[in-house]
């Protein structure tokens, strides 16, 4: 078959070999199988069933666990894989960064406060670090446990689209820094000055902190999409048809996991969420989500900065209000746009038919409905 890429420049039929079969390709030359003992050795040209295997043709975002290759028993272990990693991260790089922290002379926070380290910007740092540790714990958990391509996890093509990121990211930050400033504005109308009041910490701390920040932050963001939005709509949509029970969910852990504030901050993660898990179905992958959270995360930290008030920064759960308010105009607003955008550029939405090459899908084929009757290959 011809290496010439597929007419729209997604990925070649070598790229489809490494994407469902994994680490080898079986074109390049695989170990001999051997049949299980006491079993007929299979027919001649067999070729070893994949290791990973992706959705059928046609399947939605949600649906990309449905690949026939786990059961009840495997779903209940990806589950608990993922519970267990993310917690051994966190934990790891929160003893990691107090190493760091010693070594460099920075003193612990005083005991009864949401702080581990005394230094806003390190301790902001190592928390941002010790949730990107979701992106490598969804990954070996969706390809381990679920025996399919870590990659559906980013988007029904397998991979993460950066054309498509970098619109969506065109839209987010100019959408998010109007509704910052529509917030602002806000405050200083109904309170006067004092809703900004802080202390410009000098240029060099703003343009170190931005540096972290802007490093950083864009991990965090996709690690907190790909368990939310990702992962757990692709959990539930292993046996439900339907997304929105994974999608409320998983708004409403995303909500939780951000901790217990206002009313209206709890209110503003549940429904945001909502709306960005309706996104990915819709786009079919997790790019869009990325870019708002992303602007989001970054343009908060920016005015935290800017504001000096870095040291008393909450979390979206204790957002007033008035930003609630705002929400509910803004989260709809980006959804639509981007979905009326993904369906002018012609995003895919459900998986293709191209994730095998034909050599290989005609090869397994052929070995499956060769093999004698009642003894598959296990």
């Amino acid at each position: 078959m011809s290496e010439t890429p597929h007419p729209d420049g997604r990925f070649t039929p070598a790229d489809a070999n490494a994407q469902v079969w994994g680490d080898g390709n079986p074109s390049a030359g695989a170990a001999p199988w051997a049949p299980p003992q006491g079993r007929p050795a299979p027919p001649a040209g067999y070729v070893q069933p994949p290791a990973l295997v992706a959705a059928p043709a046609g399947s939605l975002y949600h649906e990309q666990a449905r690949n026939g290759r786990q059961g009840a028993l495997g779903r209940l272990g990806e589950a608990l894989l993922v519970t267990v990693l993310l917690a051994v991260g966190l934990i790891a790089v929160t003893v990691a960064g107090m190493a760091i922290g010693h070594a460099l002379g920075l003193k612990l926070a005083p005991d009864g406060g949401d702080r581990v380290l005394s230094d806003p910007l390190a301790d902001e740092a190592m928390g941002l670090v010790a949730l990107a540790v979701g992106i490598p714990v969804v990954l070996l958990a969706v390809r381990a446990c679920g025996r399919r391509p870590a990659g559906t996890v980013v988007s029904v093509l397998g991979r993460l689209r950066w054309r498509w990121l970098a619109r969506c990211a065109a839209v987010a930050f100019p959408l998010m820094a109007l509704q910052m400033g529509a917030l602002a504005l806000w405050g200083w109308v109904e309170d006067g000055p004092e809703s900004l009041a802080g202390e410009f910490p000098g240029w060099l701390p703003l343009l170190l902190g931005s540096a972290v920040f802007l490093g950083l932050v864009p991990f965090q963001a996709a690690a907190e999409e790909f368990v939310f939005r990702g992962w757990l709509a692709q959990f539930f949509g292993g046996f439900l048809r339907s997304p929105w029970p994974g999608i409320v969910v998983a708004s409403l852990l995303f909500a939780l996991a951000h901790g217990f504030g206002a009313w209206s901050g709890f209110a503003l993660l549940f429904y945001s969420a909502v709306w960005w898990g309706w996104l990915v179905i819709r786009t079919g992958g997790l790019e869009a989500v990325i870019a708002i959270h992303t602007a989001n995360n970054v343009l908060s930290y920016g005015m935290a900065l800017a504001l000096g008030q870095l040291a008393d920064s909450g979390t979206a759960a204790d957002a007033p209000w008035q930003a609630l308010v705002l929400e509910l105009v803004c989260a709809p607003a980006y959804c639509l746009l981007i979905s009326k955008l993904g369906a002018r550029y012609g995003v895919e939405s459900r998986s293709p038919d191209h994730q095998l090459t034909l050599p290989v899908r005609d090869a397994v084929r052929s070995a499956a409905s060769s093999w004698p009757a009642g003894t598959p290959p296990r």
